[in-house]
């Protein structure tokens, strides 16, 4: 796996395809010595800097979900393809509940069940991971994407029949 990240290093986790990700608090300063991500996952409420490598922000406020489901299933898609052969990292300010929850996303892709992916991550990258029930819920329903909403019918005011919305 050339060009991935130290498998001993600070915030990677392992996934069990061997993929290695980097997950990390953007509150905390810096990124730590060594090498830089070839690809990184911002997740905030407002858009950060632009860093010097290849990045997508998906905005997701703190101790919430993302507003924009389907591209952030299409991003954690790419940050998992990308992880097999570089240097990914996931990061939000405390490296905790969001990074948790999309690193616990990544597992699922990987073929961890959606059921296990929350402690497969709060075992291999931060016990305190995934920090609100609807980001565990969260978790719990991604390998299954919901299909849309149907049109819901409501009655017309002269009592005729339903119409969709």
């Amino acid at each position: 796996m050339e060009g991935t990240w130290d498998p001993d290093g600070a915030g990677v986790l392992r996934l069990p395809s061997g993929r290695l990700v980097r997950g990390r608090a953007l509150r905390h300063g810096p990124a730590p010595d060594g090498a830089q991500p070839t690809y990184g996952v911002y997740l905030l409420g407002k858009r950060p800097p632009e860093p010097p490598w290849d990045a997508h922000w998906l905005r997701w406020p703190d101790f919430r979900l993302p507003t924009d489901h389907a591209e952030t299933r299409t991003v954690l898609t790419e940050a998992w393809r990308r992880a097999e052969t570089g240097r990914v990292e996931i990061a939000c300010g405390g490296g905790r509940g969001r990074t948790g929850t999309a690193l616990a996303c990544l597992a699922v892709l990987d073929g961890v069940p959606p059921h296990e992916a929350v402690d497969y991550v709060r075992r291999h990258y931060d016990r305190h991971a995934v920090e609100t029930p609807w980001q565990r819920r969260y978790v719990h329903r991604f390998a299954d994407p919901a299909p849309p909403r149907p049109a819901r019918a409501r009655l017309t005011r002269r009592g005729g029949p339903p119409t969709a919305r």
